[in-house]
């Protein structure tokens, strides 16, 4: 009898570390994260700044805090339409809009900098669209106003170039880097939202009526010349059919 509880506590002696170390790993396997080809994270506070683009690292409570950064591409849209389109070099305005294909650049100090500046922003491309935006729009303005608005169109590839050169830079700011840049749409902005009061919209809406002008007076040309020609073919072969007639009488 004596023997059989000995046995039996060092059976329950030898339990408990068992029990212990499965208790520890449940624990670790709750705060452990891991990162994934979509999603890093950085993690800071106790042990200092570490960041995580594959495998994973143990998140304390209260001792880390986690940021996660996407590391997908997302498309960001950006409108320049109306009162707010882009004044080209002739001073004329357009329309435009633009997606623009950005991400996180794939390593450590681009995740360890979007973390910092953009934060969860990245998980989300409305509100990275409105952080980033002024950057994008001000490449826009700047490259549309070295280019008329003819070369906008005829260089429409140009344009987009020159467009990702100039953002490119600020981008890397932000841990970010520019994949492409897409020009979905490009037209001329109507002429009711020109302000005549403005210097440059001035001097575009002057040279947008004289170039309408022109084109509405050599329209009127063309087609006056055209009837003038078919009602002069018109009268040449009823003479014809007279004399023919005059000559079989």
């Amino acid at each position: 009898m004596l023997e059989k509880i000995i046995f039996s506590d060092l059976t329950f002696l030898a339990l408990i570390p068992l029990v212990a170390l499965l208790g520890i790993g449940l624990i670790l396997a709750r705060l452990y994260r891991r990162a994934t080809k979509q999603l890093a994270f950085v993690r800071t506070g106790l042990g200092g700044q570490k960041v995580i683009m594959d495998g994973g690292a143990i998140i304390l409570p209260v001792f880390h805090e986690l940021i996660h950064v996407n590391m997908n591409t997302l498309k960001l849209d950006v409108y320049r339409r109306e009162r707010e389109s882009l004044i080209t070099k002739d001073r004329m305005r357009v329309d435009v809009n633009v997606g623009f294909f950005v991400r996180v650049k794939q390593t450590e100090e681009a995740v360890s900098t979007a973390a910092q500046t953009l934060g969860a922003r990245t998980l989300s491309p409305d509100e990275l669209r409105t952080l980033v935006e002024d950057k994008f729009v001000d490449s826009l303005r700047a490259t549309a106003a070295t280019m008329t608005i003819q070369e906008l169109q005829d260089k429409r590839r140009d344009f987009v170039q020159a467009v990702q050169n100039a953002v490119a830079e600020d981008l890397e700011k932000n841990g970010l880097e520019l994949e492409s840049v897409s020009l979905t749409s490009l037209d001329q902005t109507d002429k009711q939202f020109f302000n005549p009061n403005n210097a440059f919209d001035a001097e575009g809406l002057t040279r947008l009526t004289e170039q309408t002008e022109a084109r509405r007076k050599q329209r009127n040309d063309v087609e006056q010349d055209t009837e003038m020609q078919v009602r002069a073919k018109n009268l040449d072969a009823n003479r014809q059919k007279l004399a023919i007639e005059k000559d079989q009488e």
